[in-house]
């Protein structure tokens, strides 16, 4: 895996500049999970990191690496709310003055709490302008760093870290399950699976409705969506990046699509059976799991639940629409 942007090293470095930053996320059964499988699961629980997703990892090692030229002059970022979050977080620990541009209709949780992180942010309408290029313009013009939400190194080798916690407290797994929006944490954890238990695989998550990542790694040629309209907000990407992509499509094992009704059957699994709070995004590889995307899929189970922010308003407002979707217990 030498050849690869992002390596496991990367990520062993990465976890000692984390330590005693970010939280040591635990690691939850459930005995009615095991039977609905016929499985040992084991969920990593990212929704209890700091700013409520995997996403500080990331944004944490990559902030820390920045030169004092960098730190003083600022950063810039792009998110629809968790690497918002992470970022104007991580930026307030270090002292670093933090701008993200964020979609006029991120959830309001999510852009509440950025703002209360400190960060200055500034709205923009999908359907008018890409968020790349506004970030290309501003950065240019105040002099700021980028720190893309996915698609760069230290921020892969951050998200990595949870996958190499889930290892190290439970053993080797036989699968692991991802979710995917711009492949961060799908890239990030089949480094560490594939270093730390080289027979295990990886399957990674996405909305059938943002099947990009999907598409991409069964042609083999990078897709892209516009705009999906998914209630997993953090898979609305555009595309995998020129980083990520190369790292799912050398790593990772398969790929599956999970519908809107099965996105929420688990978010309302999640939320019943095992008392979690859980964002439509963060059930993407629970919905997989326990809808049977992979039916041979057995033995030891690992699957991230990658974040907890969920806005209550809109998840609220989709119970009498998707309330028909159970899961059979």
């Amino acid at each position: 895996m030498t050849d690869l942007p992002v390596t496991y090293a990367d990520l062993a470095i990465a976890a000692q500049r984390l330590a005693g930053q970010a939280n040591l996320t635990p690691v939850m059964t459930s005995r009615t999970v095991d039977q609905l499988t016929s499985a040992e699961v084991f969920f990593k629980c990212e929704n209890f990191q700091r700013t409520g997703s995997f996403k500080f990892r990331g944004a944490f090692n990559a902030l820390a690496q920045l030169s004092e030229a960098e730190k003083q002059r600022g950063v810039l970022t792009y998110s629809s709310g968790n690497h918002a979050q992470a970022i104007a977080l991580a930026g307030h620990l270090l002292g670093i003055a933090t701008t993200v541009i964020m979609p006029q209709d991120a959830p309001a949780v999510k852009r509440t709490a950025t703002a209360g992180y400190g960060a200055t942010i500034i709205p923009y309408d999908r359907n008018q302008t890409t968020r790349e290029q506004l970030a290309a313009t501003i950065a240019q013009t105040q002099g700021l760093t980028i720190i893309p939400p996915y698609d760069y190194g230290p921020v892969v080798a951050g998200q990595g870290t949870a996958t190499k916690e889930l290892l190290e407290a439970v053993g080797a797994l036989d699968w692991l399950l991802v979710g995917c929006g711009g492949g961060g944490l799908l890239a990030g954890a089949a480094i560490a699976a594939k270093t730390l238990a080289p027979h295990c695989r990886v399957v990674g998550v996405e909305p059938s409705r943002a099947d990009d990542a999907t598409r991409s790694f069964y042609t083999k040629t990078l897709q892209t969506v516009t705009n999906p309209d998914t209630i997993a907000d953090g898979a609305r990407t555009p595309s995998l990046g020129k980083i990520t992509f190369p790292i799912v499509l050398h790593l990772v094992d398969e790929m599956v699509t999970v519908s809107e009704a099965e996105i929420m059957a688990a978010l309302f699994f999640l939320w019943q059976r095992l008392k979690l709070v859980v964002e439509p995004t963060g059930a993407l590889a629970t919905a997989a799991l326990l809808h049977h995307k992979i039916p041979r899929m057995q033995g030891r189970i690992g699957v991230i639940i990658s974040g907890g922010n969920v806005d209550l308003p809109a998840i609220l407002a989709l119970i009498p629409r998707e309330s028909s979707s159970e899961i059979s217990t």
